[in-house]
């Protein structure tokens, strides 16, 4: 089958998922004093916009897979519905993170919590291009096969790296949250390969 109800559905949760995150900052009920309510809010304010680049920069790359993916089965959509239920899953995450930080007690357990669900993210997306991409499956002739490892190795690192992140958000929480915010301009550059190739650049 093809993948644009595939995609459809896709961009439709992330972007559900994407507006979730402001429903998590409360509009502070004491205007008396509005300037110190709204400053107490900076672990609400913290919290939406690392989760808004993540899921930003899910989002993205989930985009570029599916430029050279052409065709999907069952098993594609099947990963594809794992990986979506992470990323809604990422709001809670991320409301649970600012409250902790908002009243200064369990943020250990909220950056360890929200470090899990972007590692385990990381499978089902991880998943979805090692299916589509062994013995070139499910890809298009846009893309090689060697471009095809290339890519893949580039995902490998981000549950790597997010479990890094939380494993030292466990012992200084702060540090855990600096590994995160890191890691969104570096998975937002582009790859060393470009993404996009024409199809007659492909040597047959």
């Amino acid at each position: 089958m093809k993948t644009a109800r595939l995609e459809a559905f896709s961009d439709g949760v992330f972007a559900i998922a994407i507006t979730l995150l402001i429903i998590e900052i409360k509009v502070p009920e004491d205007t008396s004093h509005l300037l110190s309510s709204l400053g107490h809010l900076w672990p609400s304010y913290l919290g939406f916009v690392i989760s808004f680049l993540v899921i930003g920069l899910i989002w993205a790359n989930h985009h570029a897979m599916f430029d050279h993916i052409q065709t999907a089965d069952r098993m594609l959509l099947f990963l594809n519905t794992l990986l979506l239920m992470l990323v809604v899953f990422i709001p809670f995450s991320a409301g649970v993170l600012a409250a902790a930080f908002r009243d200064g007690e369990s943020e250990r357990t909220a950056v360890v919590l929200y470090g899990v669900v972007l590692v385990a993210g990381g499978f089902p997306f991880n998943a979805i291009w090692e299916y589509a991409r062994r013995n070139h499956r499910l890809l298009g002739p846009s893309i090689t096969p060697a471009e095809a490892k290339a890519i893949a190795h580039r995902f490998y690192l981000g549950p790597i790296l997010y479990g890094v992140g939380t494993l030292l958000g466990a012992v200084v929480p702060v540090l855990g949250l600096a590994v995160f915010a890191v890691l969104i301009p570096f998975y937002w550059l582009p790859p060393a390969m470009t993404w996009i190739r024409k199809p007659s650049s492909v040597v047959e």
